[in-house]
């Protein structure tokens, strides 16, 4: 749903609420796509979202279609609006939901309660999914659906047909046929093309492919998600350590992945968490925001420090006060563009420390040839203002000297955290700006303090 449409449709909702047309509403709700009612419902407050939930049972809604738009709200946001449900009304819905989006419900609730939802679930459905809450978070086993078709070798592709069409209602969409032996063990896939271009008689284990892309359940979701993305895959099965199909993984999961990782990135290079929502009260973003705010004043008193035992050269030439900013903010905007472009590359799987090198190397050489046409310029400009050529000789050289520094350093910090084990994108963009911050002012004042007497009378 475009923004404005979802801006119209929320201000009509809000107005259907607060002037308890009910009718109204329903109306409007009823011709919604699940996952455009699912984005309104994420943009209202806690006591509009009771009202929303209240109408759709008085309406008696499919619960099928409740357990949809349920699967597309963040999963957060889908706890706490359970949550104001009768323990009764939600079984029904986790029971309708995929056994992968079902485990990342229940996940979120308090272990007591996840314990009388699980008991109250039907007996299937409850053990498919105790059996994904024993893996890692993070790990395709947590991810998987366990709803999926898999026939043995042996099986004509008539039946396997008829067997896609029985099953269709209950499995994931069957992207791919799966074959497995007497132990479950994957042997390999026939996609449904070829199912539907070739004689009903024959055999699967002719047509099946034995080179099959798959990963096992403790594989980490980043790396799922870019096997899937690298071999243009609709979906990927899971395998246990006996090498049988346990689950898959489809393309919707995948893209919910690379979303959720982007943001999780996104937000650490500048201190935020990823449940960090926008919309909160201001107490909840305070707490999550505060911790990293007084981090970053630690990290900026270097600066200060460095810039205050220059003070004697500040006061003697007051143009070193007004073009010292210069240098810092522009080596920070080359750290900063540096660190985006690695850490990209990293999480993607593009980059490794053993081949990083040339990377590295080019970054640097990147920083130094637009420092030199950054300095070049901007020395010149100085050189005007101040009227004197070394000042503009002095700005040029620590401008070259901050932005080969931004991007060294930009270059390397992402690549030691991952190095470490650590993600790279944590806390970068904040090391780097306070490398380049310190490296700006020491580069810039201790040169001027330096140079600048011996021109100056």
């Amino acid at each position: 749903m475009k923004d404005v449409a979802l801006e119209k449709l929320l201000r009509f909702t809000k107005q259907f609420i607060k002037l308890r047309t009910m009718g109204h509403l329903w109306n409007a709700l009823e011709k919604l796509h699940y996952a455009d009612i699912a984005t309104l419902i994420e943009q209202l407050n806690h006591q509009e979202q009771k009202i929303i939930l209240q109408l759709f049972f008085d309406k008696n809604i499919e619960m099928s279609k409740l357990s949809e738009i349920i699967s597309e709200i963040k999963p957060e946001i889908a706890v706490k609006i359970l949550s104001y449900m009768d323990i009764n009304q939600i079984t029904p819905i986790l029971e309708e939901l995929s056994s992968d989006d079902a485990a990342s419900l229940i996940s979120l609730f308090e272990e007591d309660l996840q314990i009388e939802l699980l008991n109250k679930m039907k007996k299937e459905e409850s053990k498919d999914i105790q059996e994904q809450l024993a893996y890692p978070e993070e790990s395709a086993g947590r991810i998987m659906s366990s709803d999926f078709l898999a026939l043995d070798g042996s099986t004509s592709v008539g039946d396997a047909i008829s067997a896609i069409q029985l099953s269709s209602e209950e499995v994931e969409v069957p992207f791919y046929l799966y074959i497995i032996d007497k132990e479950q063990r994957l042997k390999g896939v026939v996609s449904l093309k070829q199912l539907i271009i070739v004689s009903p008689k024959s055999k699967l284990k002719d047509l099946m492919n034995t080179e099959v892309y798959k990963v096992d359940v403790f594989t980490d979701q980043e790396e799922v998600a870019s096997v899937v993305a690298n071999y243009n895959l609709l979906a990927i099965p899971v395998i246990d350590e006996s090498d049988r199909l346990v689950g898959v993984v489809t393309v919707d999961d995948i893209i919910d992945i690379i979303q959720d990782e982007a943001t999780e990135d996104i937000y650490k290079m500048v201190g935020v968490t990823q449940d960090y929502n926008p919309n909160q009260n201001i107490g909840q973003s305070l707490k999550k925001r505060l911790p990293w705010l007084f981090l970053s004043l630690l990290t900026a008193s270097l600066s200060a420090i460095v810039v205050g035992i220059f003070k004697g050269s500040i006061q003697d030439f007051i143009w070193l006060a007004v073009f010292m900013p210069i240098v810092a903010a522009t080596g920070g905007v080359v750290g900063n563009q540096t660190v985006t472009i690695m850490v990209r590359e990293l999480v993607i799987g593009n980059l490794e420390w053993k081949t990083s090198k040339s990377i590295l190397i080019k970054q640097f050489m990147f920083g130094i040839g637009s420092g030199i046409a950054i300095g070049i310029f901007a020395g010149l400009i100085s050189y005007i203002v101040s009227g004197l050529w070394i000042f503009g000789a002095i700005f040029a050289a620590a401008l070259i000297i901050n932005l080969s520094t931004g991007a060294l350093f930009g270059s390397l910090i992402p690549m030691i955290l991952k190095f470490l084990k650590l993600d790279p994108a944590l806390m970068s963009g904040m090391m780097v700006t306070m490398m380049t911050d310190v490296m700006g002012y020491l580069s810039f004042l201790g040169l001027a303090t330096l140079i600048l007497p011996k021109f100056i009378s």
